[in-house]
């Protein structure tokens, strides 16, 4: 195996500058350590040794393109599992879900979208969820899953799961609609399957997010605490933009949207605060104030990953 040299400031520097523009996701310089051991299995596998030579194979090399998208996905984790955060799902379930099916009754037709879904687990317990609470008859309800990585939606579509992706998963759940298989695993059942639709999106591509369409709910949790301002505000703008009047945005428990926009509108919950698309005509947000948070530091760990 080919010798890397360590991984020095300017490389450094020079490379998160590419995973900048490609994603919007920050690294410090107190990850050059993490980032360097994320990438030295990718400089192994081009037979480079150093890593000023891996960042111009990033710019200069045609395969360059493809290439930050590897690396992209080399420095992120992508922990997830069934049922995280129970309390916002279960406030999705008991009071989003029944005003939705009034609201859009007219056109029997539900659109959810989780943005950074990783291996599934959360687009699939919306599925379960959806079930449970029985879909009227003649609807459209459909699950998209976006994440930045195609080995995860690769992952997601196969619908088989370990023992740590059950961690917060009721027993009932896993008795319904999962079987067991000979090498220990546990495989989703045709129905939660068939409510899923996945696809490997960056959402910072303003043109791909809008080939989406019209949303009524999106999940995206511990997603925007590792992007740049910049960025998070092109997402949230893009949010806006793909929900229906009405619509429904869950974010992290550590996200928030109050200091960045007064577009959406907070509803607090029995166990949540959520936001909403207010119905007014614009399709844009509004400019953003003095005190909007593209001033605060940003203070997310990108080896924590984009879930």
């Amino acid at each position: 195996m080919t010798a890397v040299v360590p991984l020095g400031l300017e490389e450094f520097r020079l490379i998160r500058e590419l995973i900048l523009k490609y994603c919007g996701v920050v690294l410090t310089d107190d990850q050059r350590g993490y980032v360097e051991r994320r990438l030295r299995e990718r400089l192994a596998f081009l037979s480079l040794s150093d890593y000023r030579a891996y960042y111009r194979y990033l710019r200069f090399d045609p395969a360059g393109p493809q290439e930050i998208e590897d690396a992209a996905e080399s420095i992120t984790t992508h922990e997830t599992y069934f049922f995280r955060e129970e309390y916002q799902l279960r406030a999705f379930r008991d009071e989003i879900l029944s005003s939705l099916y009034e609201s859009r009754a007219g056109a029997r037709r539900l659109a959810l979208w989780s943005a950074g879904c990783s291996t599934g687990e959360e687009p699939y317990t919306l599925a379960m969820l959806l079930l449970e609470a029985g879909i009227p008859r003649g609807w459209d309800v459909r699950i998209f899953g976006s994440d930045l990585s195609r080995r995860v939606i690769a992952h997601a579509r196969r619908g088989t799961y370990g023992a740590s992706s059950f961690r917060a998963c009721p027993e009932r759940y896993r008795s319904l609609y999962f079987r067991p298989t000979a090498d220990g695993q546990h495989e989703l059942s045709r129905e939660v399957r068939a409510l899923c639709h996945f696809g490997q999106l960056n959402l910072v591509d303003a043109a791909r997010v809008a080939l989406i369409g019209k949303l009524d709910v999106i999940f995206c949790r511990n997603v925007l605490i590792y992007l740049e301002p910049t960025a998070r505000r092109a997402v949230v703008d893009q949010f806006y933009r793909r929900l229906s009047p009405g619509g429904v945005l869950l974010l992290g428990h550590s996200e928030s949207l109050l200091s960045m926009t007064t577009a959406f509108e907070p509803v607090v919950l029995s166990s949540d605060l959520v936001y909403r698309r207010s119905a007014h005509q614009s399709e844009s947000l509004p400019p953003l104030s003095p005190s909007d948070d593209s001033k605060r530091p940003v203070d997310a760990d990108p080896a924590r990953g984009t879930r």
